[in-house]
């Protein structure tokens, strides 16, 4: 990279750290440090949705598949798009509406309000395995660009990596995050939808010049394999409607209507950012056949083939999804352990600055902790797909009983989510062991089919514990 490139991004992690330092000015509150103070408008919204789930998967991880498999790697912007638009029809304006009446702050304080302390536990730890790989994903997604930018050592861009994200996360909590996914996702759809893809176009990548270069192969929508397929839109979108960022969100916004139309309008864009960075990894099939296939493969095409200036600036794009992605993912899981933990199980009547000093540390320690997940497994989508199926298989049946189903009660939610995290996780653990046929099956099928048996058997009839219209108002209480 010439010097211009260095400049553009030693200027855009100083501008990341610069933005954290000014929104810790501005924040008096945990409301304020996990919630952006329940006041943002559309925009905003669709903003936090987009650079909260467009990261690292999408634009490193669809462009490396797309150069190794083809056009089917478009499955995993696609699902992240339905994913975002079913939680926006089927749940965005409910959760708004009970974020507000009972001033939740996270996912879990609407689980125990349901149910009773020991579902809002396991649902917590959950979340908190869940929202650790989704960071660790996006770390190891930054570390790779850096990696190539200055042609460090994995474990030192990693480091690097960490080092930024933790820092202004840390210190500016969600306005911070708001600040800087703004410029980030700007950065990023100008990088990779106005810059990155003429230049591909111009370079190999013309319909006409691809359909001549490539094997027909390319061109399957279902190379990945539909089994995969099926399993990661179905993991993905079940995240969605359990995911505690998709609750954060709609608590922080202005009003049901923008709690709504901003993951709305998030999914127009992902498919754009999707379709582009597959785009682009075809183009690096044809124009790169050699190069080593993986998450190396956008950065590389982007060093080979952009000018002086573009280089750093559509790098700075991309890294900029990855960040955006990675701390609000680092916020989450220092919600949970702030709110869901320490301030409900250890100390209720902390005060709200002691809240915000807590809330920085842990923000701290799970960036860190992130960081050594990333260090270990290295691959962006195998990483994040244990959180979605983490996430997924374990959370929705509670989840969807606690919104609609008034004629449940805390004992089937406690022990589905029980049972689908120990099949998850020991499936997990159990394929990386032994290479028996049937552990092939995707641990999400197990651990959801095991959730739903659970449930079931263990629910039984009960009056309901409030009607449709006490969930509008702040009086009324969980049955337990």
């Amino acid at each position: 990279m010439a010097t211009i490139d260095y400049v553009i991004v030693g200027a855009y992690l100083l501008m990341m750290l610069a933005l954290g330092v000014y929104a810790q000015i501005q924040q008096k509150h945990p409301d304020d440090y996990f919630v952006g103070g329940r006041r943002l408008g559309t925009f905003s919204i669709a903003v936090l949705w987009m650079a909260g789930w467009v990261g690292g998967a999408t634009v490193i991880g669809s462009a490396g598949r797309a150069h190794d498999l083809g056009i089917t790697a478009i499955w995993y912007g696609l699902a992240l798009a339905i994913g975002c638009f079913v939680f926006a029809v089927v749940l965005a304006k409910k959760v708004k509406i009970l974020g507000d009446a009972h001033q939740y702050l996270t996912y879990p304080d609407l689980i125990e309000h349901r149910f009773d302390s020991r579902t809002r536990a396991i649902a917590t730890l959950t979340t908190l395995l869940a929202f650790i790989a989704f960071a660790a994903g996006q770390l190891a997604a930054a570390a790779s660009i850096i990696e190539i930018m200055l042609s460090w050592t994995f474990g030192e861009s990693l480091l690097l990596a960490t080092s930024i994200v933790v820092a202004y996360t840390a210190i500016g909590g969600f306005i911070a995050i708001t600040y800087t996914d703004w410029a980030q996702i700007v950065l990023l759809i100008a990088g990779v939808v106005f810059i990155g893809l003429p230049i591909a176009i111009a370079n190999g990548g013309s319909p006409e010049m691809l359909r001549d270069a490539l094997s027909s192969s390319h061109f399957e929508i279902g190379a990945w394999g539909w089994s995969a397929i099926i399993a990661m839109v179905i993991s993905i979108t079940m995240s969605f409607l359990v995911s505690m960022d998709s609750f954060t969100r709609s608590y922080a916004a202005r009003d049901e209507a923008a709690a709504q139309r901003g993951p709305l309008i998030a999914v127009i864009i992902i498919l754009v950012i999707g379709c582009a960075a597959t785009w682009i990894g075809l183009t690096a099939a044809v124009a790169l056949p050699d190069i080593e296939s993986g998450d190396g493969v956008l950065p590389a095409f982007i060093l080979a083939f952009f000018p002086a200036g573009l280089k750093g600036l559509i790098l700075v794009g991309i890294l900029a999804a990855v960040m955006s992605t990675a701390d609000i993912c680092i916020l989450t899981v220092s919600a949970n352990i702030t709110r869901d933990f320490y301030q409900r199980f250890v100390n209720p009547k902390a005060p709200p600055q002691r809240l915000l000093r807590l809330g920085i540390l842990t923000s701290g320690l799970i960036g860190t902790l992130a960081g050594l997940m990333a260090w270990q497994m290295q691959s962006i989508i195998d990483i994040l797909l244990i959180g979605f199926t983490i996430n997924g298989a374990a959370l929705v049946i509670p989840t969807i009983a606690a919104v609609y189903w008034p004629h449940t009660d805390s004992r089937p939610a406690f022990w589905s989510i029980c049972a689908a995290l120990t099949v998850v996780l020991a499936w997990q653990l159990a394929s990386r062991i032994s290479d028996a046929s049937f552990l092939g099956i995707d641990p999400l099928w197990p651990g959801f089919v095991s959730a739903c048996l659970v449930f079931v058997v263990l629910h039984r009839h009960r009056a309901p514990w409030s009607s449709p219209d006490q969930w509008r108002g702040p009086d009324s209480k969980a049955s337990t």
